[in-house]
């Protein structure tokens, strides 16, 4: 790996290496997630080596600021361990992607269009923490209030890696503000994940594989590009697969943005396929079927979210409904790793 990016490094410097655009960019994306992979291994060694020569030191002057400054050493060095042993897990081959998020509402109208907005929410602000930015590709506003479907292209190293976490059924428990007589109503909504591509890296997606349809954008910015019907739409008649796209005014770019979406859907329903054939399970879709949740979000007649996979619960819903869902990825993909 190290020495890989010394040969993309070197190509970089080469006179010329910009002439073409599009494969310099390739080579500047592939050099960054090198860096992604490499970075806490570098910062690994790097705590250890400053930990040797304060040991030595401690050794040969025993001050309490040489203990206590070796201790704090000691700390980092934990630390780091703790996120390399982390990243190990993110091994996937397109953990260090960005990731196209998508938010799906389920049967149950305004009830559920609201709590698909909710998790929209929810990740969003999760995003914000985590440092990764967040474009609207595409928006269906519910009739009422909330949202149908949304779908965010988060931007950061490790994005997909992380977000694959949140793939599946989520279920809301609470008293309906809809309902006039405040009765407790469970809602579903479904989320679905794949990694950002380049140039969809291989996939072919035939032309009359395809239904595309156009229509006016809606939603948040709508406004702003719905006088042409430029969003674009296709579904992938094969494997029924569905993408939408209406963050540009340009029906050439949603279409482009949305070829890259489906590709992308392709390639995790191919790796899923691989994986299920492995595992023996080819068929079984348990965890990502409507009635398997894999978490559940309790806000009456008590407060809890209990992640099903993992069993890992938490009772300030508040909290996470604002973006406090770290642990709960963490933990599934620790237990995956088992």
């Amino acid at each position: 790996m190290v020495g890989r990016r010394g040969e993309i490094e070197t190509t970089m410097s080469a006179d010329g290496f910009w002439n073409d655009s599009e494969a310099a960019q390739k080579t500047v994306t592939e050099l960054k997630r090198l860096k992604a992979r490499l970075s806490p291994l570098l910062a690994m060694d790097e705590k250890v080596d400053e930990l040797d020569v304060m040991v030595e030191l401690v050794g040969e002057d025993p001050t309490a600021d040489n203990v206590s400054e070796t201790e704090a050493l000691l700390g980092g060095v934990s630390s780091a361990m703790e996120t390399l042993e982390f990243r190990v897990m993110l091994d996937g081959e397109y953990d260090v992607r960005n990731a196209f998020l998508s938010v799906q509402s389920g049967a149950g109208g305004t009830e559920s269009c609201d709590w698909a907005a909710m998790l929209l929410r929810m990740y969003a602000r999760w995003c914000e923490r985590q440092g990764f930015d967040v474009d609207v590709v595409e928006r269906m506003d519910g009739e009422e209030a909330g949202i149908k479907s949304a779908t965010l292209l988060v931007k950061g190293e490790w994005a997909y890696g992380y977000m694959r976490a949140e793939a599946g059924v989520h279920r809301l428990v609470r008293l309906s503000p809809f309902d006039a007589q405040n009765r407790r109503q469970t809602t579903f909504a479904a989320v679905e994940v794949s990694p950002e591509l380049d140039d969809a890296e291989g996939m072919e997606i035939r032309s009359e594989d395809l239904k595309v349809d156009t229509y006016r954008a809606s939603g948040a910015g709508g406004q702003h590009v719905n006088k042409t019907d430029s969003a674009i739409r296709l579904t992938h008649i094969p494997t029924g697969l569905v993408v939408a796209c209406q963050s540009e005014r340009s029906q050439h770019k949603n279409r482009g943005t949305a070829m890259k979406m489906l590709a992308a859907k392709l390639a995790v329903k191919a790796q899923e396929e691989r994986e299920a054939e492995l595992a023996g399970l080819a068929g079984e879709k348990g965890d990502i079927g409507w009635g398997h949740q894999i978490r559940s979000y309790v806000l009456h007649p008590y407060q809890m979210v209990k992640d099903h996979r993992t069993d890992m619960e938490m009772g300030n819903t508040t909290a996470v409904l604002d973006g406090d869902i770290q642990e709960f990825i963490e933990t599934y993909l620790r237990s995956r790793r088992k």
